[in-house]
């Protein structure tokens, strides 16, 4: 294994640690999937939050996706 000449963060770590092994593709393309589920949904949380703290409305969409 190569010696790397920059940190990894910490869910690099995690990662690589969880990972120390060949993954098929299909594997590896249902753990992109996954992985892009999980921070999908994060971002819906995070803007059904702001969505709730600022009272907004279906009209309040129409309103902004039509100008």
């Amino acid at each position: 294994m190569s010696t790397l000449n920059y940190p990894l963060n910490n869910a690099q770590v995690e990662l690589m640690k969880i990972l120390d092994r060949n993954l098929s593709e299909n594997d590896i393309k249902d753990l992109k999937e996954l992985l892009s589920r999980f921070f999908a949904d994060k971002a819906i949380k995070a803007a059904d939050k702001i969505w709730d703290e600022k009272g907004m409305t279906d009209n309040d969409m129409d309103r902004l996706l039509n100008g």
